[in-house]
């Protein structure tokens, strides 16, 4: 993976200089790295502790937390390397900046000298992590150079590679992830559960990694379909990658499946009698409620697919305002933790799912089930404009982009050719 280079260390060993107890401050402190700190010591000498807290609060909450780490992180390995050559990094002279920005850019990657350890788009990152940290200080940005963004120009030219895209889960393939579920009943009948709503709601929502690992029972509402009269799930979305400040209260919403086996309202139903089982009786309580499922009873049912139990389903008392994660871990023994699970480990659910599928699992991440709704609608004749609408995509080259993969001859003249 291009970023998959220890943080600190993009220049070869520079990271060893900074002490330990430097770096782990550097990497955990609560305080984020666009904040100036001696700024906030200035206004609690004019404004009371709790005028200089909020102050500060909210100041740290001006990027993500995702891009508060990235530019921890990529601000510490600057440092580092400016220590280990004896060059200043704030105020940095822009010279330093590109030399440090075309090391990074020479970095091959760990295990795999074919391969460059930093993409493109990571070292604009790290460029971006400099310009902010000027910018808090109230210091010229070096990246506004011309030496600056010429290297990082010539990093873009000369790694004009095709990008390792992956491959989308296309409706056939996420029946096939489904069918490697493990069985039912304890201990694993509440994974089974549990990805299978996640799988089909990151198919149907079109949600990014980190919005899947981000949900909770409160953002997820019964309604109704107001032509068929059909169940449906209404995702109320918080902060997303594209709206970062939740401005847009964005929403998708998830329909009743043709069959129980692919129907985001079923197999939510089935999720939260889990999770209810084991709020209400703790791990006795959710086994007891397992190894009751008519699955287990008759493994060896015939009779096709399972009923529907959405059109019966009434909602579930969970969404009672607490925030309770949609997605938490379960361990091999069945247990649940408390805490949501990351981005990376729906990344991880992923793949794991391909490769019991026999598939390979490097070609899928967690980017896959959104690319493979877009695919996927694509190849069912959906217009663009209700692919946008759906994936919240407010670049139109960026579905294009998907159709073309779905159908290449789609609005293509080589079909007039009468060959």
């Amino acid at each position: 993976m291009d970023d998959n280079q220890d943080p600190h260390h993009p220049g070869g060993g520079a990271a060893e200089v900074l002490p330990a107890e430097v770096r782990t401050r550097l990497e955990h402190g609560a305080h984020s790295v666009l904040v100036d700190t001696r700024a906030l010591q200035e206004v609690r000498r004019r404004f009371d502790d709790e005028q200089a807290d909020a102050l500060s609060r909210y100041l740290a909450s001006a990027q993500s937390p995702n891009t508060l780490r990235a530019y921890r992180s990529d601000w510490c390995a600057f440092s580092a390397w400016c220590l280990a050559e004896g060059r200043r990094a704030l105020p940095a002279d822009p010279v330093d900046v590109a030399v440090y920005l075309a090391a990074a850019a020479d970095t091959l990657g760990e295990g795999d000298p074919t391969r460059w350890a930093l993409s493109p788009s990571t070292l604009e990152r790290k460029a971006a992590a400099i310009a902010a940290v000027h910018g808090a200080h109230g210091l010229t940005s070096p990246t506004r150079a011309d030496v600056v963004r010429m290297t990082l120009r010539g990093i873009r030219r000369r790694r004009r590679a095709r990008p390792d895209r992956k491959r989308p889960v296309l409706l056939h393939t996420l029946e096939a992830l489904l069918q490697e579920r493990p069985a039912p009943g304890h201990p694993t009948g509440a994974a089974r559960r549990r990805d299978a709503l996640l799988l089909l709601t990151g198919f149907a929502g079109a949600l990014r990694r980190s919005e899947l690992a981000a949900l909770t029972f409160d953002d997820i509402a019964l309604d109704t379909d107001a032509k068929t009269g059909d169940p449906l799930l209404v995702v109320r979305l918080a902060a997303t990658k594209t709206d970062q400040e939740a401005r847009h209260g964005q929403q998708v919403a998830l329909p009743r499946g043709r069959r129980s086996t692919t129907c985001p309202v079923c197999a939510f139903a089935d999720w939260a009698d889990a999770v209810r089982a084991h709020r209400d009786g703790g791990a006795a309580g959710l086994r007891a409620f397992l190894d009751a499922d008519p699955a287990v009873r008759d493994p060896h049912h015939s009779g096709g697919a399972p009923a529907h139990r959405c059109h019966t389903y009434t909602g579930t008392d969970l969404a009672d305002g607490t925030g309770r994660p949609l997605f938490v871990p379960i361990d091999r023994h069945g247990r649940l933790g408390a805490r949501a699970i990351s981005g990376r480990a729906v990344a991880e659910l992923v793949k794991r799912y391909a490769e019991r599928a026999g598939l390979d699992a490097s070609a899928f991440s967690g980017h896959s089930l959104r690319s493979g709704f877009a695919t996927q609608a694509a190849l069912g004749g959906a217009a663009d404009r209700e692919i946008m609408r759906q994936g919240r995509w407010a670049n139109p080259r960026t579905v294009h982009g998907y159709i073309r993969t779905a159908n290449p001859l789609e609005d293509n003249a080589v079909t007039r050719l009468g060959l």
